[in-house]
């Protein structure tokens, strides 16, 4: 069992604690306890190793920091931000001002601020290794084996109940001391532990004659969470994949992780790599719990984690001057639904209706842009559009789409090193073949950059609706990029492709960086002649006012000329289709208001609206 761990520094100079209060024990007897906020008192009373980081945390010059039991996004923007707020019962983050960088600190605050527990651990781990080693089961899984490993620390552990002595657990008046020093004495011949350089408030642990360690209740608490953390979890990363506020993990080497947080962007971690051989340490036993072992001849992963966030991991010196690297994507519990991007400005909801009816119709979308634009959430906020009775195929290398229909067959490619065993590799471009033969209503491709790309669009030419992302700025780009090796489609063909949606993260004039649908374009046709595209867009973004113009309302050729046809609206009628898509956006809206915003209950809500015949379009 390897330890994934890393150094904690700390962007300012800790307070000595004062050893002479025993506050751990009766908080109200602590001054900084009774200056605190009512939910903070809350916080602190649960987990008292959060106190203890408060008097550690320089109050007297940088002031109390405030709480908050959530973020909200009308934080954005906040300047010199100094505040805690808890990722469980038993890890906060606090959010601390660099006044010299444009990147705040990000300072996660687990259990291990209880310094005597560092004491306490080797001793510990010893007695353990005993207990497991005696024992027949093989535990499988990470669940089994959280269960296992609670269960031998409760072994290794004596539990100070409130009110019992170390003293009552010793024998005898006189021997009393003499047993202590002598088990201690042992320990230490056997043992020799590095102390962090931290305030101790114990110089060494309590051992008894079984082995044991005698440990109060909190003590026992956090030790079996970092036990659990470092062992089985992901180690020192476990406080940033527990934050759904962070979109990405990065650590260029050696030096601070960096993260991207939804409220605060960019900010840079206490945690942090000091040598190559540290973070190359780090990275060979990471890789190893996720079974996609590195070597040097395999120095590069491309893997998921457990909870599903996408890991790529470089490994050696030799292809990373600063040591390895790694970079992990984030992924929400529930995927954003189309009504929070409405919220968050990334679209609004006319042109959501647009998407809704040409998405349900079977039009193919490409959704397009630069890295880290927002493709995949906007892609995945789009499959409630899908008519709930689809059969829909997904096919990524990592899977990121969540799709809420019940008939949903995903598809994972397997490459080289996935860890699954033996076999040939299976590609993007061999899942998207036997897809075809699965007779899907849609096909959901994660990102299109190969050879999958000439079978996308052979999918769409026999009449399979395709979504996927695209890495490419502009329509035209992306035409070129299709047009082009690898994926080399001939350049009638593109016109398969029926719309393409443009996105970015673009600065505002405030400073933030914001996610935004630049363009909605239709492609029409090509033209042999002039080896020219047509295409029509349809809705533009106005960064003057940050707000949406539908520029190509009357003159839709999908509307008009796909759509209405397929609908058997008479052609001196098919204006009214653009009522249709203004109908679908006064849904969308009251469904805003009241409250259907999760990305479960829209759907859920949506296919009740089509059940109940609500979008049927009267072409009589």
């Amino acid at each position: 069992m390897g330890t994934l761990s890393a150094s904690i520094n700390l962007p300012f100079k800790p307070e000595v604690i004062d050893e002479g209060i025993d506050w751990l024990n009766n908080i109200e007897s602590s001054a900084l306890y009774r200056m605190l906020p009512a939910n903070a008192k809350e916080y602190v009373t649960k987990s008292p190793h959060l106190l203890e980081y408060l008097h550690m945390f320089p109050v007297n010059e940088f002031g109390i920091p405030l709480f908050f039991s959530e973020l909200k996004r009308d934080l954005k923007g906040m300047e010199s931000p100094n505040l805690i707020y808890p990722l469980n019962d038993m890890t906060f983050v606090h959010i601390f001002p660099d006044q010299n960088d444009v990147r705040d600190y990000y300072i996660p605050i687990e259990p291990s601020f209880l310094h005597s527990v560092a004491d306490s651990m080797p001793f510990v781990e010893r007695k353990i290794v005993e207990l497991i080693d005696a024992l027949d089961e093989d535990p499988v899984t990470d669940e089994e084996r959280t269960l296992v490993l609670k269960r031998v620390i409760k072994q290794a552990i004596c539990v100070l109940q409130p009110g019992e002595s170390v003293e009552s657990l010793l024998k005898g008046g006189t021997e009393k001391k003499g047993l202590k020093d002598k088990i201690m004495d042992l320990a230490n011949k056997d043992l020799t532990a590095k102390k962090p350089d931290k305030v101790q408030r114990n110089s060494s642990a309590t051992v008894l004659p079984d082995g044991r360690v005698v440990l109060n209740q909190q003590e026992f608490a956090s030790l079996e969470y970092l036990l659990i953390r470092d062992k089985i979890g992901m180690g020192i990363l476990k406080p940033f994949l527990d934050d759904h506020n962070i979109e990405d993990i990065t650590c260029d080497g050696v030096g601070p992780i960096f993260i991207e947080h939804k409220i605060f962007n960019g900010l840079k971690s206490a945690v942090e790599f000091m040598t190559t051989k540290e973070i190359d340490d780090f990275v060979i036993k990471m890789a190893e719990r996720i079974k996609r072992p590195l070597t040097y001849r395999n120095p590069i992963v491309d893997a998921t984690l457990p909870q599903g966030s996408r890991i790529n991991i470089v490994y050696g010196t030799e292809i990373s001057k600063k040591g390895s690297n790694f970079t992990i994507r984030q992924v929400s519990e529930e995927p954003a639904s189309i009504l929070q991007l409405i919220e968050w400005n990334t679209t609004d909801y006319l042109s959501a209706a647009y998407l809704w009816i040409c998405i349900e119709y079977g039009m193919s979308l490409f959704m397009s842009g630069e890295t880290a634009s927002g493709k995949t959430t906007s892609l995945n906020a789009m499959t409630t559009f899908i008519p709930p009775e689809n059969k829909i195929v997904t096919i990524e290398d990592t899977p990121e789409l969540i799709v809420p229909h019940k008939n949903w067959s995903r598809e994972v490619s397997k490459g080289k090193g996935s860890g699954e065993g033996e076999g040939a590799d299976v590609t993007m471009f061999d899942l998207l073949k036997a897809a075809l033969r699965q007779r899907p209503n849609q096909i959901l491709v994660g990102e299109i950059r190969g050879g999958e790309g000439a079978v996308a669009f052979g999918a769409m030419q026999t009449g399979h609706p395709v979504m996927s992302t695209f890495h490419a700025a502009t329509v035209e780009k992306l035409i070129q990029r299709v047009c082009s090796e690898p994926i080399s489609i001939p350049k009638s063909h593109v016109d398969n492709l029926n719309l393409v949606v443009i996105q970015s993260a673009v600065r505002r004039p405030d400073g933030r960086m914001v996610r935004r649908m630049l363009s909605i374009n239709e492609l029409v046709g090509y033209n042999p002649e002039t080896q020219g595209f047509s295409f029509v867009a349809m809705f533009v973004w106005d960064p003057v006012t940050d707000t949406f113009q539908w520029t190509g309302k009357g003159s839709s050729y999908l509307l008009e000329n796909k759509i209405a046809t397929m609908l058997g609206i008479p052609e001196n009628r098919r204006a009214e289709i653009y009522d249709e898509v203004e109908k679908r956006a006064r849904i969308l809206e009251r469904l805003h208001k009241a409250g259907y915003t999760g990305f479960w209950d829209l759907y859920f809500m949506m296919t009740k609206i089509k059940k109940q015949g609500l979008l049927k379009i009267d072409v009589s």
